[in-house]
């Protein structure tokens, strides 16, 4: 009966260490100023959609409020979708865009 004889060379398997060119690209999820809902419920809204403390989601609605728009958050393409839809469902006026590094 024949034998199997074990490769005189084995592979030699390295990780190779991701860098910030390998991670897949972020999306910016942006909420922007609008006259018509108020700053109670844009904070509220803030701390329901992104579980966040009130004295953060206050500081981010002050900074939709006085600048116009704020950069809530940096996520995966399919995250950045799920709160752009979430903060629409709440009327509030949100968008995302790529973050190009």
């Amino acid at each position: 009966m024949p034998t199997t004889l074990e490769p005189v060379v084995k592979p030699v398997i390295t990780k190779k260490p991701k860098s910030d060119d390998d991670l897949d690209p972020g999306y910016l999820v942006i909420c922007w100023n609008d006259p018509v809902n108020l700053m109670v419920y844009v904070t509220h809204v803030f701390q329901v959609v992104f579980g966040w403390e009130r004295k953060k989601a206050e500081k981010k609605m002050m900074e939709v409020h006085n600048e116009g728009k704020s950069l809530l958050t940096r996520e995966s393409l399919e995250k950045a979708e799920f709160y752009v839809h979430q903060l629409q469902k709440y009327n509030l006026h949100a968008t995302m865009e790529s973050d190009s590094k």
